[in-house]
């Protein structure tokens, strides 16, 4: 059985150049078992043909109210479905949508769905941008519309910039994650993390850094979204973002910058993950232009960062909730304990560099826990995914325990 077995989806395709990408999103979600109608706008026909997704899909495709005369019943659709996915949702369409047109069978289906909606917007840099699409976008999401966030990257003008519709293998797994429910545990609780690395500047175009993704920090936070907590996810340089909309994400570059977000945000939070690879040493100087190469050698005077987990379990109270990382090489559970008890976690989550496969920037991980009371829990490699999942549940039994 697939992830999506017995699920309706009712797919609106706008006028965009991402068009195209609606035929591979069917594909994947017919593997997964999902019973998909398409519904096609005037001007998307201009992009692709409907012929290609009525083939593909085996189901009539809809562009107009009406077809030779007969009435297409939008309401019929709207009852139909489980979910209705417009994916792109061009910056004209998510206008209508916002204004409340009612003429044609994406915006009328809109109007009468009862299914939850959800928009993968695509459009240019510039548009998505606009004021007004901003507005329309918060109108939307004021009604209940949830959003998938856009990608970044070269745009079909030649831009390169946020706009581009996200990936339909990003959008399968927001659907599955969507459409399956998830047990909402952790609603009225406070998260953050930490995630990324810290880039500590030398000169205007030169850092201290490591090759830490987020991917293992993100992931933790797409899952206590969806287990109901507001999320606060506090990030390092890196392309990747969260895929859960209600993530609210603050964006940071140095140790310093990461330490001052965390420290505002730790007074009001239940729960604090620090995953991120922060920099433990910066340059004592930052030079105001850039160092030109004028010997053999260079030396850069090192100061130490503050120590983000060790200075905010300090300020630790009753009922709060410190869980830590360790990336070693040697000695793991050694050093995995010794942070546990110095920096005043709950829970640590080792994983060593000797694991092949595990690690920064792969997609697998393979861990330990160490808890306070001497116990541990060890885990074969698995996708960072899945790891998150065994984290915010390790978290979760934490939370029972001490009820």
């Amino acid at each position: 059985m697939g992830l999506l077995t017995n699920k309706k989806i009712l797919l609106g395709v706008s006028g965009s150049i991402a068009a195209y990408k609606s035929v591979f999103l069917l594909r994947l979600l017919q593997k997964e078992g999902a019973d998909v109608k398409i519904i096609l706008s005037s001007h998307a026909a201009d992009f692709i043909a409907p012929l290609t997704f009525e083939s593909i899909s085996h189901h009539p495709v809809y562009s107009s109210v009406s077809t030779n005369h007969s009435w297409n019943n939008h309401v019929d659709l709207g009852l139909w479905a489980d979910v209705f996915v417009i994916a792109p949702a061009s910056a004209h369409t998510i206008s209508r949508l916002a204004h409340g047109m009612a003429d044609d069978m994406i915006s009328v289906c809109y109007l009468s769905a009862r299914c939850p909606v959800i928009i993968a917007p695509s459009m240019d840099v510039d548009m998505w941008h606009h004021a007004a699409t901003k507005a329309n976008i918060q109108v939307l999401k004021s009604r209940n519309v949830k959003q998938i966030p856009v990608g970044y990257g070269e745009l079909a003008s030649g831009l390169i910039g946020e706009g581009r519709m996200a990936e339909p293998e990003d959008i399968l797994q927001y659907l599955v994650s969507f459409l399956n429910t998830v047990p909402k545990f952790f609603i009225g609780k406070k998260v953050i993390i930490t995630a990324g690395p810290t880039y500590e500047n030398i000169d205007p175009v030169r850092f201290i850094g490591n090759a830490s993704s987020g991917k293992m920090g993100i992931a933790i936070a797409d899952r206590f979204a969806e287990m109901g907590a507001a999320v606060n996810l506090i990030l390092g340089p890196g392309s990747l973002l969260p895929k859960h909309q209600d993530v609210q994400v603050t964006h940071v570059h140095s140790a310093a910058e990461m330490f001052q977000a965390a420290l505002q945000l730790h007074p009001g939070s239940d729960i604090s993950i620090f995953a991120a690879a922060v920099a433990d040493y910066r340059p004592e100087q930052i030079a105001v232009e850039k160092i030109k190469k004028l010997g053999e050698t260079m030396q850069i005077k090192l100061v130490k960062n503050p120590d983000i987990a060790l200075e905010l379990g300090k300020l630790k109270k009753p009922g709060q909730l410190h869980i830590g990382f360790a990336l070693e090489s040697t000695s793991g559970e050694v050093y995995a304990k010794e942070k546990l008890a110095k920096k005043n976690f709950d829970m640590i989550v080792l994983n060593s560099l000797r694991d092949q496969g595990a690690g920064f920037a792969g997609e697998n991980n393979k861990t330990t826990f160490f808890f306070k009371n001497n116990k541990s829990q060890k885990f074969e490699l698995k996708p960072k995914s899945d790891v998150a999942v065994d984290i915010v549940d390790a978290i979760m039994e934490l939370i029972k325990v001490s009820k």
